[in-house]
C-alpha cells in the first residue's frame, strides 16, 4: 500500500491519503499457475512444480503469454531470441507447443527471481541488459537462449542473492 502525503500549505499538518498501488491490483488478477503469477509465487515445493510440468505440457495459452510480457512490462520482439518459435508464428497459436511454454515458464522463473533478489524489476532489469565480468562479459539476457545460459545467468543471480562475486 502507498501512502501519499500530500500538502498545499507548508503550515497545515500534512494528512496521509492511502491506495492502493498497481501492482497489488494486477497481482491479484493473476491465473494461478499461469506464468505471470509464477513471477509473482516462485517456489520449490515438488506440488509447486509438478503442477508447472503440468502447465507446460498443456501448453501455455497465447493470453498468459501476453500477459507475461504486460507484467515484466517487455515486447515480445525482446524475446524473439530466446524463445524456439518465431513470433510470427506464436501469433498464429492459441496454445503454444512444450517447448515454447517451458522457455515461457524458465523465463517466468528467472524474472520472480531476479526481482525478488534485486528488489524492483528496474534494478534487474539494468542488471540483465549489462556485460557481466563473471559471465565473460556477455550480457546476461543473451545466455538466456540455451539452458546452459539459463543456468549461468540463474547462479550468477544466487551468487549476488549471497553476495559471492568471482
Amino acid at each position: 500500500m502507498n501512502v501519499n502525503i500530500a500538502s498545499n500549505d507548508l503550515g497545515k499538518p500534512k494528512k496521509p491519503s492511502t491506495r492502493l498501488s498497481r501492482k497489488v491490483t494486477k497481482e491479484s488478477n493473476l491465473v494461478k499457475f499461469s506464468p505471470s503469477w509464477v513471477v509473482v509465487n516462485g517456489k520449490d515445493a515438488p506440488s509447486y512444480k509438478m503442477e508447472l510440468i503440468d502447465r507446460i505440457r498443456e501448453g501455455v495459452k497465447k493470453a498468459d503469454w501476453k500477459q507475461l510480457i504486460e507484467y515484466i512490462e517487455s515486447t515480445e520482439k525482446e524475446f524473439e531470441h530466446i524463445l524456439p518459435a518465431s513470433i510470427s508464428s506464436m501469433q498464429k497459436k492459441l496454445v503454444y507447443s512444450k517447448e515454447t511454454s517451458e522457455r515461457i515458464y524458465e523465463l517466468a522463473r528467472l524474472f520472480g527471481f531476479g526481482y525478488n533478489v534485486f528488489d524492483s524489476k528496474e534494478d534487474f532489469k539494468k542488471w540483465l541488459m549489462t556485460p557481466s565480468r563473471t559471465l565473460g562479459n556477455k550480457i546476461p539476457f543473451e545466455l538466456v537462449d540455451s539452458s546452459f545460459g539459463f543456468e549461468m545467468v540463474e547462479n550468477e543471480i544466487v551468487r549476488i542473492q549471497y553476495n559471492v562475486y568471482s
